[in-house]
């Protein structure tokens, strides 16, 4: 460790301030223009926010103005559930995206006091283990368990002068943006096959045209699919020759189970709901740490999240390496029979099916609401012929491939950031040993 490095307490460099007890019930996807309340609810695992996947509280009534927020805030969860201890002190920092935050309750705003720290690197303590288990065993409460602005301030650790302050965080930092432009590509490719299968089979774009008597744009193989007319059916006019068709005719549920406790060793790439909501994907552990049964996976799936159906979560599995594939019994493992995943991953991830299949849930508690697979079997969707679909999935086959392998590098960087945060925070390993590392991975 440095010799230079010299012992401080938080407080010395800031203080945390608590946040202001908005009520309100709103709850909107469309944020333009509207004062957002922060909840915890919006703290993605990995730090940050997550408003992408997350519905975001509105506010319209009158407060102090010292609870705006601008971007570069960092704020600290101070308050969470036993279960979910880890996420005590974790930070996210607010965006520079033009919206309008607020700094709600149960979160401490970090004001920076001292022109000794650099505050990208106060953002990468925060996500330091050891800070977390400070607060974790100095919390109260049991159920809900608590932290506070002066056992935040009380944290003490070794700081670095400010040049290696900066360097820390920028070695870390440009690992998260890689993550971040991965995430951004994807998000990009996912829109573009989504808007392709509605414009296909929700729209129905190419059969209007056609009917119309115009060229529909595509290239010939391609459009001389398509019908130019249309058939009455019970959803109402759908293109000629097509068909109503329940899921189940078109998919089938695998239920294929395994305990990975009867295989402690063995490192599975694992589907849970945390996993999802963090990543988008998977990520490796061993049996021994996996508490209870789950589901095979098939390298032929499409996973679809049972639970709280309002937050869609849908997965095309991504092999990392030679790992066996399970996931939560939250999701149904979902075969396509004749058609291809991707033609099944867009139907599930359309809006048109997404609103419907949020529908279905039973059960009165709002937080474990879920639809039974029978119900999900027992839905119908327009059928289009197979060749069309196989010119959709030649069409889509590789944005989704793009997706896939961005997420497999964002797993990897994610590995190598979580490795070097505390090495680095804690002054095990200096700048230029990361650096080679990250050279190693380029």
């Amino acid at each position: 460790m440095a010799s230079n490095w010299r012992t401080v307490r938080l407080g010395d460099l800031v203080t945390v301030k608590h946040g202001w007890p908005f009520k309100s019930d709103r709850y909107s996807h469309d944020l333009t223009g509207r004062p957002i309340v922060v909840s915890i609810g919006n703290f993605d695992y990995s730090g940050g926010f997550r408003f992408d996947s997350t519905v975001a509280k509105e506010y319209r009534g009158d407060y102090p103005a010292e609870y705006n927020l601008i971007a570069g805030d960092i704020l600290l969860v101070m308050t969470c559930q036993t279960a979910g201890g880890e996420i005590l002190g974790l930070p996210g920092r607010i965006p520079n995206d033009g919206r309008k935050y607020l700094h709600n309750q149960r979160l401490g705003k970090v004001v920076v006091k001292s022109r000794d720290v650099n505050d990208r690197f106060l953002y990468w303590l925060f996500l330091w283990s050891e800070f977390n288990r400070e607060l974790v065993n100095s919390a109260s409460g049991t159920k809900i368990v608590h932290t506070a602005p002066a056992r935040i301030e009380a944290f003490e650790f070794r700081l670095p002068p400010l040049h290696e302050q900066a360097a820390i965080a920028a070695s870390l930092d440009a690992l998260d943006h890689k993550i971040e432009l991965n995430r951004k590509m994807s998000a990009t490719l996912e829109a573009m096959a989504r808007a392709l299968f509605k414009s296909w089979f929700v729209d129905f774009d190419p059969v209007r045209v056609k009917a119309e008597g115009r060229d529909p744009g595509l290239p010939p193989d391609i459009a001389v699919l398509f019908p130019d007319s249309f058939e009455d059916s019970e959803l109402g006019p759908i293109p000629h020759g097509w068909a109503l068709k329940q899921i189940a005719d078109i998919a089938f549920v695998s239920r294929e189970a395994v305990n990975p406790l009867d295989f402690p060793e063995e490192i599975f790439e694992h589907y849970s709901i945390p996993a999802f909501d963090s990543t988008g994907g998977a990520i490796l552990e061993r049996g021994i740490s996996i508490r209870s049964n789950k589901f095979l996976v098939s390298h032929r799936a499409v996973l679809l999240s049972r639970l709280n159906p309002r937050t869609p979560r849908i997965v095309i599995p991504l092999a990392q390496g030679h790992h066996r594939a399970i996931c939560s019994t939250e999701f149904a493992v979902m075969i396509a029979r004749a058609y291809s995943r991707e033609w099944l991953y867009c139907l599930f991830s359309n809006e048109q099916f997404c609103d419907k299949f949020a529908t279905m849930v039973t059960g009165t508690s709002g937080s474990h609401q879920r639809v039974k697979s029978e119900s999900l079997l027992a839905m119908h969707t327009v059928a289009p012929s197979e060749p069309i679909v196989a010119a959709f999935t030649d069409m889509s086959a590789s944005m989704l491939g793009r997706i896939a392998s961005a997420r497999s590098e964002s797993v990897t960087l994610s590995k190598i950031r979580d490795a070097l945060l505390p090495k680095l925070i804690s002054g095990e390993i200096r700048v230029a040993d990361a650096e080679r590392v990250l050279e190693k991975s380029a």
